[in-house]
C-alpha cells in the first residue's frame, strides 16, 4: 500500500498540458512505428513523475526555516542577495537546495510570514550547481518578514535545462510555512538567505525535502552542524 501511495501522488495543475503534449506525442510515435511509441510510453511517464505534487508534513515551531524544495544541500556559504530585493550589499549565510530533474519540483514557503518584496529577472542559463548561476541565470526573487520578525529571501533560479519559473504569491500576500508558492520546470535550483542570528541546521550533502527539512532556526540554542559522508 506504501508503494501504490508513494506513485499515486496528486499532479501539480501546471503538468496536465506538457502531460498531455507528451502523450500526443506519444501516439504520433506509435503511428510512424511501434519502438518509437514506447519510448513515448516511457517519456509521458517520466513527465508525469515530474510534475507529481505530493503532501508534506510541514514542522510548525515559530523560528524555524523549511527547506523550500527537494534536492541536495549544495552549499551553505556566505552571499549578498540579490540586489533587486534592496537588503543591501552585507553578505548573509546563503543555504543553496540543487533539484536534478527527477527531484519534486514544487516550491514551499520556508516560513509564516508576509512576502515583502517580489523580483523577477531573466537572465542566462547555466547549469543550476554553478555559483554563478545565482548571479546570472534567470530567477525569481522573494523577501520575506517572518512570524519572529526576521527578514529572510528565498530566490527561485532556473537551470540548464529549466525555462520558466512559476510564482503564485503576490507582495503583502500572508504565508505559512509549507505553503506551495510556485514551481520550476525541469532542472533548477533554490537559494534562502538568512536574517542575522539565524544557525544553519541542514549540511551540505544531505538531501532536504520541501516544505518538511528544517534549515535554520532563530533559536537553535546551538552551533552550526557539521557532517561527514559515511
Amino acid at each position: 500500500m506504501e508503494a501504490i501511495r508513494a506513485v499515486l501522488v496528486p499532479i501539480h495543475t501546471e503538468g496536465y498540458r506538457f502531460i498531455a503534449i507528451f502523450a500526443v506525442v506519444t501516439l504520433v510515435l506509435f503511428w510512424i512505428a511501434d519502438p518509437l511509441g514506447w519510448l513515448g510510453v516511457l517519456a509521458t511517464a517520466w513527465c508525469t513523475y515530474f510534475f507529481r505534487d505530493p503532501p508534506r508534513v510541514t514542522p510548525v515551531r515559530e523560528g524555524l526555516i523549511i527547506s523550500p524544495a527537494d534536492g541536495v544541500v549544495q552549499a551553505i556559504e556566505p552571499a549578498a542577495p540579490p540586489p533587486e530585493l534592496g537588503m543591501g550589499d552585507d553578505k548573509r549565510v546563503r543555504i543553496s537546495v540543487f533539484m536534478n530533474v527527477f527531484d519534486v519540483h514544487v516550491n514551499r514557503v520556508p516560513a509564516d510570514g508576509e512576502i515583502t518584496g517580489l523580483s523577477y529577472r531573466p537572465g542566462k542559463f547555466f547549469n543550476a550547481s554553478l555559483d554563478k548561476a545565482s548571479e546570472d541565470n534567470e530567477r525569481q526573487a522573494l523577501r520575506m518578514t517572518t512570524a519572529d520578525g526576521k527578514d529572510i529571501a528565498f530566490v527561485q533560479i532556473a537551470g540548464l535545462v529549466a525555462r520558466r519559473i512559476l510564482c503564485t504569491v503576490f507582495e503583502g500576500q500572508k504565508v505559512r510555512a509549507g505553503e506551495r508558492f510556485g514551481m520550476i520546470r525541469f532542472g533548477s535550483r533554490v537559494d534562502v538567505y538568512l536574517d542575522e542570528g539565524m544557525v544553519p541546521l541542514a549540511i551540505a550533502g544531505q538531501r532536504a525535502v520541501a516544505g518538511e527539512t528544517v534549515l535554520a532556526a532563530s533559536d537553535a540554542g546551538e552551533p552550526r552542524r557539521e557532517g561527514e559522508m559515511r
